[in-house]
């Protein structure tokens, strides 16, 4: 099983949540500062930001190989929009390895929405 920490429409109630469907919630969780969230039109995007003094809230879920396989593609790993690395959390997630997707593209001109989508 995999640990992914999820900010966006994959969290429970939001569009994409149905991709998590048989897997396991552990909890709401928040990164450790330096990053923030954009506006990608409908979705956030996160991204590393040496300014930041938040972090970002999110949700982690323990996922099977298959489920982290679709999440891959829904989150087009493939064609260089997102890629998945672990990413550093606060307590109680703080000494797990958990794994987020971070927006590889431009955010100029796109609306940052801090910490919480």
């Amino acid at each position: 099983m995999n640990l992914i920490f999820v900010y966006g429409t994959l969290k429970r109630g939001c569009s994409n949540h149905a991709f998590l469907a048989g897997q396991a919630f552990l909890g709401e969780a928040r990164t450790v500062p330096g990053f923030r969230l954009f506006d990608l039109d409908g979705f956030p995007g996160m991204v590393p930001r040496a300014d930041d003094r938040d972090g970002v809230s999110g949700e982690i879920w323990s996922v099977d190989p298959e489920c982290l396989a679709r999440l891959d593609i829904l989150e087009g790993t493939a064609e260089g929009l997102y890629r998945r690395k672990p990413v550093p959390l606060l307590a109680p997630f703080a000494e797990r390895s958990v794994e987020s997707y971070l927006y590889l593209r431009g955010v100029e001109g796109r609306s940052e929405v801090g910490s919480v989508w």
